[in-house]
């Protein structure tokens, strides 16, 4: 009982996770200013902005410097983690959602032809994220992993 205790109050699992969920309620809030139209899927999607893969590698890197100190091995592992993490997502899934726009189209236009392609769904376009959209979610975890840090210190 004492590792599901440990685990609850853990607060590089709690930074974490608080900036994911952060991360993904702006998403949607943005999607919705921007779009006027509310998705339910931006709640758990990938892409859009703020990064949430960045939000929550930052958080959790923040997280570990604040509560182990940057000298810690862990700090190094988590900090290496988080650079991964966003440059993969301005990267290869970047790249991976623009195939999927060029690729959805050219189904839609073969389909339009009377020529069916694939019994395939749409793929997903929103995959990866521009380096502002990982700028911002790095944003989000700092400052969760901070706020988490403070409430924790505060309550004990």
């Amino acid at each position: 009982m004492s590792y599901f205790f440990d685990f609850l109050h853990n607060e590089i699992i709690i930074a974490a996770f608080f900036s994911w969920i952060t991360a993904q309620v702006l998403k949607t809030a943005i999607f919705f200013a921007v779009h006027r139209d509310f998705r339910f899927e931006r709640l758990l999607g990938d892409g859009g902005m703020p990064s949430s893969h960045s939000a929550t590698v930052v958080g959790m890197a923040v997280a570990v410097a604040l509560t182990c100190g940057v000298g810690d091995p862990l700090f190094a592992v988590s900090l290496i983690l988080a650079l991964i993490v966003m440059h993969d997502a301005m990267g290869v899934r970047l790249e991976t959602g623009k195939q999927a726009v060029v690729l959805n189209d050219m189904i839609r236009l073969f389909m339009d032809m009377g020529r069916p392609i694939s019994a395939e769904e749409k793929l997903k376009e929103f995959v990866g994220h521009t380096p502002l959209q990982v700028f911002f979610g790095a944003v989000t975890g700092f400052l969760v992993a901070l706020i988490v840090h403070y409430i924790r210190g505060s309550f004990g």
